[in-house]
This record gives structure tokens, sequence and C-alpha cells, in this order.
């Protein structure tokens, strides 16, 4: 695996397409122009690896686009040592840029086969998160509460799982909606029982699987 001149270029346009696009978090910005994201690409499709549009994975995920990622990222408004969860741990991209941002991160799969081969390939990055199987649209329960939850595919409804892992003045970032476009929510727990709802603009993802996800 290379990183070469010409790679860390493509980053930095795509960081300029990102800034054009409203992202000015620069702690986002600077990681985003640091991960290779041509990692997770065939050789013979690097070309795309730098364009901000999401990837086929396998096991029907992608990777996200960079801009979903970094305004996602944006939301959760990450503190070094931030507790996070988060639901989906696809390719690992999402995850990577979470530690970077100084996340003390916990990542659940729902598809065995992404799960696997994420967990073995993010330590050869040098990267060691927490990294779970199960269904993510149930939370983690046992290592709540979470200061930040982030939900990296569509839901149907907000998890009440999720909500009851957070600790007060914590959010969640979810997309929710039907199977075909999302609006990106954030939940702040103001106090126990109590939420502030922020609805901000459209997204596509792929379903939120599980028992209280897409069936």
């Amino acid at each position: 695996m290379e990183d070469s001149y010409r790679h860390k270029g493509m980053r930095r346009q795509l960081v300029k397409v990102l800034q054009e696009k409203g992202i000015t978090d620069r702690k986002i910005l600077e990681v985003i122009g640091k991960i290779p994201r041509h990692f997770f690409f065939e050789n013979a499709l690097v070309e795309h690896a730098y364009e901000d549009k999401a990837f086929p994975i396998g096991a029907g995920q992608t990777i996200s686009q960079p801009y979903t990622v970094a305004f996602q990222t944006e939301l959760l408004g990450i503190r070094p040592g931030n507790k996070i969860l988060e639901i989906g741990t696809g390719s690992g991209y999402q995850a990577m840029v979470l530690v970077d941002m100084g996340a003390d991160l916990y990542t659940i799969e729902y598809q065995k086969l992404l799960y696997e081969r994420t967990k073995a390939f993010l330590p050869k990055m040098g990267y060691k998160p927490n990294f779970f199987y199960g269904d993510g649209s149930k939370g983690l329960s046992r290592f709540a509460p979470y200061d930040k939850i982030i939900v990296t595919a569509g839901a149907p409804t907000v998890p009440d799982a999720l909500i009851d892992q957070l600790n007060i003045g914590g959010c969640l970032v979810i997309p929710v909606g039907n199977q075909k476009t999302q609006q990106m929510l954030r939940v702040t727990k103001t106090a126990q029982g109590k939420i502030r709802n922020e609805v901000f603009h459209d997204f596509k993802f792929v379903p939120l699987l599980g028992s209280d996800g897409w069936k």
C-alpha cells in the first residue's frame, strides 16, 4: 500500500471540495487530508478514491461519501477523550476519522463479512478502536453511557435504546427517513427523559438493519 505525492495531492483537492461545501472544522479537514482513502479501493479504482461520492464495498454496503463523513463528524462536536459509539463500522473509514479526532471509539457492525475484514485491516493502519459484531440498532448497552453516538445507516425512526445509552448533555447523530432518502438529525439528551431535536438536510444512506432498524 503506497501513499504517494499524487495521492496526497488528490486529498488536498478533496479537502478543498469539502470546504466549498461548507465544512469549517479545521481538525476534520486535517484528518481527511491525512487518511489514505485509496487504501480501501482496488488498484484499478484508485481514481475514484478521492471523488466526493460513496462507493460499494460489498455486502450491500458502501464507503461513505467524504462530505457525509465530515458533516456527521462536525455535528458530533468531538472533544479528545469523548467516548463514542459508532453504529455501522462498514469499511472503517469513518472510524479512522473519529479515532484521529481523539475519540475513545466503540464501533459495532451488523454484517459479519465487513466486521471481520475491517477488524483485521484497521490495526494494520495503526487504528485500534473497540470492535464489536452485532445488532447496532440496539446500541451497545454493556459499555454505556456514551458522550456521543453516530449512526452511519438510514433508520426508520430514532431507536429509544440509543437515547437511553447517552450521557446527559450527549448527542446522537442519525439519518432518519425511508429507505430512499433520510434527514440528518442531531438529538441532544438535555436531561433524563428529555431531548432536543435538530434537523439538517437530506442524505441517502444504506438501510440500518436490525430489530430497531429495517427488518
